[in-house]
């Protein structure tokens, strides 16, 4: 069986000639033969701000480029038919396509309500600094531009727990909506700020029977619609988790199939409450390893003061394997953004061997770092430059990351481990060495099986041979600040 692998298929500021959705069709077959088994795409319905939005701000969740909505027929990234045809043209190739989903807000109401509210202090939710008072809301969502079609379902003030805009007062804030299920907030997976059930514009309150339902009624249509594999669930731990137990049990029912699910829990101190997460939602959702992320970035900034030893620490990788999903960056993290956290260009290479050539977690691989990126934001111009050894990484991972792992995470600057291959894939096996500091070596056992036999340097940065002996061990090499990754000489 193939290694799943995944790539995030754009990036904050995708700016090229092609539209998303035609470029990911011409480049199906050349993504299969990278060895991606998946594509994550971004939001694919009409947004607040029409064309010009990455999909975040989301309006109309029936609205896949089709409608005249938001001054515009397709979104950002194409039309409907032509998100249709790059699902197609992926799934011809045995990729399999995930669907961005945004259920924690929405956003560019057409109306505006009157709605009672109550402030809150913005560093503590449960903290009310006014007694009720009515402000003027955008929280009327109608869909003229649809017309009905598909749902005709209506938005008003009754299906959000809070705003952050007063029309009538030109006043920005966090208000509470009074509403019939109380003055508070939900349950939410995250006590930062008291509750952390309000990110931003217009919050779902899935306490709302009718917004469930619609919503699992969305699910199935988009599913029938797009014939999809699965979901990254957005911003999850600013849901109610029996919202989510409820939706994916659901899918699971009505449409007759197990879908491949991520879900997103930004977190980067407590390994803890992703382990919660996955508790509270019985495992029905892969993660992302937002903690290992971090140790990559913490370790690309520290160079050799950092301890290499250190960098499974804290990680949903080390912790729950089965259920991480890996990646070196994303949209979030990326240059100018709010969470940036951008790991060093020298560093890079190194990250992505963790995230690519280890057994535990499924790897997503960001766009930039395949096909680069040029963009400019706030007065800055930025460079994204592909990671040059990314593609033979990845096949590597493709054709030889098997079988039985041994670690050797014992030096502060200088790390490995190996990999026994298995029975499916020939001349699998592979022993990967990395250093932070000056040029590394070590000895490793990889398999007894290779005794006697070469394996040499895949990246082309070490040009020794080494010979395996009898008890399937080698001394292997890495350059200062580098990795090498090794593998069998083929005669």
């Amino acid at each position: 069986m193939q290694n799943q692998t995944l790539i995030q298929y754009f990036h904050w500021y995708y700016n090229e000639k092609d539209n998303l959705w035609t470029k990911a069709k011409n480049e199906a077959a050349n993504l299969a033969q990278m060895g991606f088994t998946g594509v994550w795409f971004p939001p694919a319905y009409k947004a607040a701000n029409g064309k010009s939005s990455i999909g975040y701000d989301s309006y109309d969740l029936f609205d896949l480029g089709e409608f005249d909505q938001k001054n515009s027929v397709p979104t950002r990234y194409g039309s409907k038919s032509e998100y249709l045809a790059a699902i197609d043209a992926l799934q011809k190739q045995q990729i399999m396509v995930l669907a961005d989903t945004i259920f924690n807000h929405k956003a560019g109401a057409d109306e505006v309500e009157k709605v009672p509210v109550r402030k809150v202090n913005k560093e503590d939710r449960n903290e009310f600094i006014s007694d009720e008072f009515e402000i003027e809301a955008w929280t009327k969502f109608t869909f003229p531009g649809r017309k009905g079609k598909y749902s005709d379902f209506i938005w008003d003030h009754t299906c959000f727990s809070g705003v952050d805009w007063a029309e009538d007062l030109k006043e920005s804030a966090i208000y509470a909506i009074q509403n019939q299920f109380g003055e508070g907030w939900e349950e939410v997976p995250s006590e930062e700020l008291g509750n952390y059930d309000y990110l931003m514009f217009d919050d779902l309150d899935f306490r709302n029977l009718a917004i469930r339902a619609e919503l699992k009624k969305w699910g199935k249509w988009y599913y029938e619609t797009t014939n999809v594999d699965g979901f990254r669930l957005d911003a999850v731990k600013h849901i109610s988790p029996g919202f989510i137990i409820e939706w994916i049990d659901d899918m699971k029912k009505n449409c007759d199939r197990d879908f491949f699910i991520i879900s997103e829990n930004w977190n980067i101190e407590s390994v803890e409450e992703l382990e919660h997460y996955i508790e509270i939602t019985g495992g029905r959702t892969q993660l992302f390893d937002s903690l290992l992320h971090h140790n990559l970035y913490l370790a690309s900034i520290g160079g050799r003061d950092y301890d290499l030893k250190t960098i499974l620490d804290n990680t949903l990788a080390h912790r729950n394997p089965m259920l991480a999903i890996t990646f070196v960056d994303n949209h979030d993290s990326q240059p100018l953004q709010a969470l940036e956290s951008f790991i060093d260009f020298w560093f890079r290479p190194l990250a992505y061997a963790m995230v690519l050539l280890r057994i535990q977690g499924i790897p997503c691989v960001f766009y930039p770092d395949i096909y680069g990126a040029s963009y400019e934001d706030d007065g800055q111009t930025i460079e994204l430059q592909p990671v040059q050894e990314l593609p033979q990484m990845l096949i590597t991972r493709q054709n030889l990351a098997y079988g039985e792992q041994i670690d050797y995470l014992d030096h502060h600057n200088c790390i490995g481990w190996t990999r026994a291959g298995d029975e499916e894939h020939p001349n699998s096996g592979l022993a990967i060495l990395m250093s932070n500091g000056d040029e590394g070596f070590k000895e490793m056992e990889i398999d007894k099986k290779f005794a006697g036999q070469i394996f040499i340097d895949v990246l082309g940065k070490r040009t020794e041979e080494v010979t395996i002996d009898e008890n399937g061990c080698g001394e292997f090499f890495c350059d200062a600040g580098s990795v090498s990754v090794w593998v069998l000489k083929i005669q």
